[in-house]
Order: structure tokens, then C-alpha cells, then sequence
């Protein structure tokens, strides 16, 4: 029976972080289901959701601590199980780009926490406005919309509370 883990590792940022990481699950016998990577600021993150048999999973969780110290990172897992898949949900694809300003994320989680529509993947980034400069903001995120939630009022109740808060945004079905 397929077991689950979900890792996170988190340490400073150098080259060859990932292949250490990738080599000890090769070597556990594990499989990557799915991985979430990137630098911030000049810290490596890194989230796994990990595969394999009661054995292997074993050993990559008796693994890790030898592996945490290593590499100089801060290493937590935990059991999970495989999501079911879910077909009373609509996953849908949000794009936010605005000026740079506080709340922008609790606002959106807010206007999707309120409706009772749950966030499955969020992005963000900051970044210089071409030729101003001004400081920009982007948000791309994944929700999941019950499929008694009417599309057309959801979405012009959402591109209505993003005009009042001066966010371009566009809201699409993901294909696929």
C-alpha cells in the first residue's frame, strides 16, 4: 500500500541542495509525487509530497535528521495520505497585478475564505514597474469553486471588489 510524506526543508541557499535532497529519496526508494522550489531572499524552501511503500518511507523519515544536519537545513515531515480527488469542485486560475500596498493577500484570502472557497496554490512576487519603477505586485493563485457556486455572479462579485481595491485581475477555468 502506497504510504505518503510531506517534507519541507529550509536553509541557506547554495548549489546542489536539490540533488542532495533528490539522491536520499532515490536511495530510500521514494518517489516524488510533488515539489514546490524556490529561493527567497538567500533561503533555499523547499515542500515534497513523497511516495513509496511503509519500508521506504520509513527509512527517508529515519533518514532525515542525518540529512537535516548535513546539509545544514531545517528539515520537518509528516504523514499524509493521498488526496481524493474531488469532482463538487471547479478549479479555477487567479491572476492579481497591482502597485505594491499592505493586505493585498489577506484581502484576496478573505474574499475567498468569506465565500467558502478554498485556496489550493498561491504565488506571489514583487517586482520594479517598467520604465517608473514603481513597486509592483503579482499573485497567481489556484482555488477550488464548488460547483453549486454560480461562476458569472462569483465573478463579478470578485472583479468588483478588485476594482474598488485598484487590483487587475483576471479569473479563468484551469484547463487540463
Amino acid at each position: 500500500m502506497k504510504q505518503f510524506l510531506v517534507v519541507s526543508a529550509l536553509g541557506e541557499d547554495r548549489p546542489g541542495i536539490l540533488h542532495d535532497i533528490a539522491r536520499a529519496l532515490k536511495d530510500c526508494g521514494c518517489s516524488m509525487v510533488e515539489s514546490r522550489m524556490t529561493v527567497l531572499g538567500g533561503e533555499f524552501a523547499m515542500l515534497l509530497l513523497v511516495s513509496g511503500n511503509w519500508n521506504t518511507i520509513t527509512k527517508l523519515e529515519n533518514l532525515l535528521p542525518r540529512l537535516e544536519q548535513r546539509l545544514s537545513l531545517t528539515i520537518a515531515a509528516r504523514r499524509t495520505s493521498e488526496r481524493a480527488p474531488r469532482h463538487d469542485l471547479i478549479p479555477y486560475a487567479i491572476d492579481v497585478v497591482c502597485l505594491d500596498q499592505p493586505g493585498i493577500v489577506f484581502n484576496l484570502a478573505n474574499f475567498f475564505a468569506e465565500r467558502s472557497i478554498g485556496i489550493a496554490d498561491l504565488a506571489t512576487r514583487g517586482y520594479p514597474a517598467a520604465h517608473t519603477g514603481a513597486p509592483m505586485f503579482a499573485v497567481q493563485m489556484a482555488v477550488n469553486i464548488p460547483t453549486d457556486v454560480h461562476i458569472g455572479t462569483l465573478r463579478e462579485e470578485f472583479m468588483d471588489f478588485c476594482d474598488k481595491l485598484n487590483l487587475d485581475a483576471i479569473m479563468e477555468p484551469i484547463k487540463g
